[in-house]
This record gives structure tokens, sequence and C-alpha cells, in this order.
């Protein structure tokens, strides 16, 4: 008969507030993308449904409001719940400041907060005619200095999350 499995401590039970290394929120970042494309066609694919819209560019600014909303569902739900499916692969987990669960209008916050990523060089451009290409260079440098500005924060977390009063943790896996 085997012994049954020890206890874990206390201490071993509170979950580390420690930011993972920005190289493991970068992966999630990126992945979370690449997961993203499903959500955009399931949402583009229903509201042209929704819509009878026969051409890509008709009800081209409903259509970006659709999805800014269904993104916004999708985000939301998820973090108040505490990961997403890319947080769950790179072990992370959102939390509130103390380290609590997230609510939902916190995680809304969030969300709002989060196109930080985005739209401060897309406002920059706007007036420029630009090239794609030249955007492009523009809103990748942007994402980089805004990644690299979490190594001023106290806690290492990204700047958007110290607004919304959330962060970022590491997450381990429950063993079996």
């Amino acid at each position: 008969m085997p012994f049954p499995e020890p206890l874990p401590s206390p201490s071993s039970l509170i979950p580390s507030l420690e930011a993972p290394s920005l190289r493991r929120r970068l992966a999630c970042w990126l992945y979370e993308g690449i997961l993203l494309f499903g959500v955009v066609f399931l949402a583009g694919y229903l509201f042209s449904t929704l819509s009878q819209s026969r051409h890509a560019l008709d009800n081209r600014n409903a259509l970006q409001a659709f999805v800014f909303i269904i993104f916004g569902i999708y985000f939301v739900w998820f973090w108040a719940h505490g990961q997403t499916l890319a947080m769950k692969t790179w072990n992370i987990r959102l939390v509130d400041r103390h380290g609590q669960a997230v609510t939902q209008l916190r995680a809304l916050g969030r969300y709002v907060l989060s196109w930080l990523w985005f739209l401060p060089p897309l406002a920059a451009v706007a007036p420029f005619h630009l090239s794609v290409p030249e955007i492009s260079v523009i809103v990748l440098g942007w994402i980089a200095v805004w990644a690299l500005l979490s190594r001023f924060h106290p806690q290492g977390q990204f700047w958007h999350d110290a607004f919304a009063g959330t962060r970022l943790v590491t997450s381990l896996p429950l063993s079996r």
C-alpha cells in the first residue's frame, strides 16, 4: 500500500507575484496573436452573414467595431477567469495587485488599456501618407519600446497592467 502524498506547506500555496520573464510574456503575446486569427475569422464570418455583406470592404468600420467588441468579450471573459489559452500554454496568470482574481470590470479596463500596444503609433502615422512597410516598422518599433519599458517598472510589469491594477504572474501547472 503506497503512502499518501504529504500535504503542501501553506507557504507553497501562496502564488508568487513575480512577473514572468519578458521573453516568456512576449512569446505568450505572439501566440495570443496567432490564436486571435481564429477569433477574427469567426467574428468576420458572423458579421458578414448577419449584415449580408458581399464584399470585404462593405461595412468596414462596422466590422472593425464588431471585432473590437468581440475581442473585448474574449479577453474580459478569459482574464476574469485567470488565463487565456495562450497564457495557460506559457504558464502565465492575470491577477490584481494583491494576487487575487481579476473582476470583469478590471479586466475590461485592462482590455482598453492594452490598446496602448497599438494606438499611439497608429495615431502618430495617421496624418501622413505612409506605405504599409513604413507603418509596420513604426508599429513594431513602438511595440519593442513598450515591451522594454517594463524594465523600468519596479516589479517588471507592463505599464498598461500597472495602470489597470493588474499583474502577470507565473502560474505553475498542476502536477498529477
